[in-house]
């Protein structure tokens, strides 16, 4: 085990070191929990962020304030723009995403991917708890690749670890954790599109249940340019936002 440890830090070393303003992407579960406690623990000059897509479970925003009361490396949150998600709201209804892939990643793009632009800003490198075992959308991933759709260098330090890996390096050392894992969550989102899974179902078979598992991607990590994420800049006025979003939504 400590020799996967130790091959972590040295992918996340490398981030630091070879690409100037790295940063980490928490969506708080189990995964990006291990890579914060060791991004703490040895001192490296990696931001933490997080997004708060406005629909979290209480338990992740429990676990959040815990982060903030645990470690000295602080973890900024991002916000979606309140304009995009009103525009949203407005032609597909506040649960719209159910009512087909295309809405439910136009939400998704709403209150992820472009907060995510926002927070990739000028950054060199993006840091990820991405394992190729969580999905099929994840098998072919790379420990360290460049992001075409986001413009710098992705790195997987966690690719090539076993669920039991992370929640032996968990308990071995007492690193908090979304509670939610406990009732059989092993994959966690937003509030509405998450749900547990019974014994013998795929990790990932609790997100976005209603579709098929070859489309369960927000379009953070699309292995391919998408529509979701493709073509929309790094930021933008609310208005300019507004109408992205729109345009997005006619041509679904």
């Amino acid at each position: 085990m400590q020799q996967k440890i130790d091959q972590v830090v040295d992918v996340l070393q490398k981030a630091r070191r070879d690409f100037p303003q790295a940063c980490f992407a928490s969506s708080l579960g189990a995964e990006d929990m291990v890579l914060t406690d060791l991004i703490d623990k040895h001192g490296l000059d990696i931001e933490i962020f997080s997004l708060d897509t406005g629909r979290l479970p209480e338990e992740t925003y429990n676990l959040m304030q815990a982060v903030s009361e645990r470690y000295s490396t602080p973890m900024k949150v991002y916000f979606p723009d309140s304009a995009a998600v009103e525009n949203y709201v407005a032609q597909n209804g506040v649960n719209g995403f159910y009512g087909g892939i295309a809405s439910r990643k136009a939400c998704c793009f709403v209150r992820k991917v472009e907060p995510l632009r926002r927070a990739l800003s000028g950054k060199g490198s993006w840091v990820t708890g991405l394992r190729r075992a969580q999905a099929v959308t994840r098998v072919n991933l790379e420990v360290s690749s460049f992001d075409a759709d986001f413009g710098l260098q992705k790195f997987n330090p966690l690719l090539d670890w076993s669920h039991k890996d992370v929640w032996a390096y968990i308990r071995n050392n007492d690193v908090p954790y979304n509670k939610l894992h406990d009732e059989f969550y092993p994959s966690l989102g937003c509030a509405p599109c998450t749900r547990s899974v019974t014994p013998g179902e795929d990790i990932r078979a609790g997100r976005w249940w209603w579709e098929d598992p070859e489309n369960k991607e927000c379009g953070l990590h699309a292995s391919k340019s998408s529509q979701v994420a493709h073509g929309f800049g790094v930021s933008a006025s609310s208005d300019a936002l507004k109408r992205r979003v729109q345009t997005f939504l006619e041509k679904s």
